[in-house]
């Protein structure tokens, strides 16, 4: 009888294990994840496809290369499923992997821009906020009638702009103090990337009736004998003009050196010297001041675009801003396309 009770009183207890232990099975099976580990996981997962390997996503997550590994070995393990491919220099997705990609991109996206999403619909009529880094060259030539166009379709943004060199541009993409940056890129770094949209031809300007300005054939020589007005030499106009001259081997004499393109252009056009410069700064108005030549046949276009942190998740302001820029843009994975930088 002892035994029979003994036994009655353990079923209950039996029971109520039994649904602790269906209860870990849900969270550990699929359903529940505790403390975000399923999203951890496919946070890991979105950074390595987006960077292309695992020590970038560790860098950009701020984790060590073995913890994004192990989470993403947990994740393959729990949807059993090999969704990634490891080479020893970069990672390729499976099909398997291809889908969850597609699937997990905008669910990560969304948990990274959750807090700005949330101020934008709690702030009622006040919209959201964009901070734009750009060289001055661009702020002042390229910018205008993109800012213009930006400010029509999304009036109530509070768009910032910020001068900056190409060196300041990417740190304040690193500290997240700038959503994007516009400008022309030289060396790439392995955590940016870049997506040249506008290209640009270097031109010779000279003040009007100057011998260069009507030369037949015009060579890299016939530069030789006149002062050369340049930004200074930690521009990189001031290299890549340095460069096409030390590759051919062609002497050259730099007269002045200042900075700014609208400074240039004045000195030339005072009878100065004569210079190198980027299209970009040449104006309509340019031309009637000035005599301007193509030297595209001696130096290297220039290219300017969008530049961004890699695995950094993008606002919709900033996605507004960059599809006004090229519609289809951000449907690329990478960017960092080799190219020139600002002087």
């Amino acid at each position: 009888m002892i035994a029979k009770l003994n036994k009655a009183r353990k079923k209950p207890a039996g029971r109520a294990s039994a649904s602790r232990t269906a209860r870990a099975g849900s969270d550990e099976g699929g359903r529940f994840y505790y403390k975000g580990n399923r999203l951890k996981q496919l946070r890991a997962f979105v950074y390595t496809v987006r960077l292309g390997t695992l020590s970038r996503a560790a860098e950009a997550l701020f984790l060590s290369q073995p913890s994004i590994s192990l989470q993403l070995k947990a994740l393959e393990r729990e949807l059993g499923a090999m969704l990634l491919e490891r080479t020893r220099r970069r990672v390729t997705l499976t099909d398997a992997g291809e889908a969850l990609y597609e699937m997990a991109r905008p669910l990560v996206e969304g948990f990274e821009n959750l807090d700005r999403e949330f101020q934008a619909k709690t702030r009622n009529a006040q919209a959201g906020r964009l901070t734009v880094a750009a060289w001055s060259s661009t702020i002042q030539y390229l910018l205008p009638e993109l800012v213009k166009a930006y400010r029509e379709r999304y009036p109530d943004v509070h768009l910032q702009l910020i001068n900056a060199t190409s060196k300041d541009g990417l740190a304040l993409l690193r500290a997240d103090e700038a959503d994007l940056a516009i400008g022309s890129m030289l060396d790439v770094p392995h955590d940016i990337a870049w997506a040249p949209v506008y290209h640009y031809d270097p031109m010779l300007i000279t003040p009007p009736g100057h011998p260069l300005a009507t030369k037949d054939d015009l060579r890299l020589e016939d530069l030789s004998p006149y002062g050369l007005i340049l930004p200074p030499q930690r521009r990189t106009t001031f290299r890549l003009v340095d460069m096409v001259f030390q590759q051919r081997h062609v002497p050259y004499n730099v007269a002045i050196e200042v900075g700014g393109w609208d400074v240039v252009k004045q000195y030339v056009a005072m009878g100065l010297g004569i210079s190198i410069v980027t299209g970009i700064c040449i104006t309509d108005a340019d031309r009637e001041t000035l005599a301007v030549r193509n030297l595209r046949r001696h130096f290297p276009q220039r290219s300017y675009g969008v530049v961004m942190r890699k695995g950094k998740f993008l606002t919709p302001e900033a996605r507004a801003f960059i599809d006004l820029i090229r519609p289809g843009l951000l449907t690329h994975r990478d960017y960092d396309e080799p190219g020139h930088s600002e002087r």
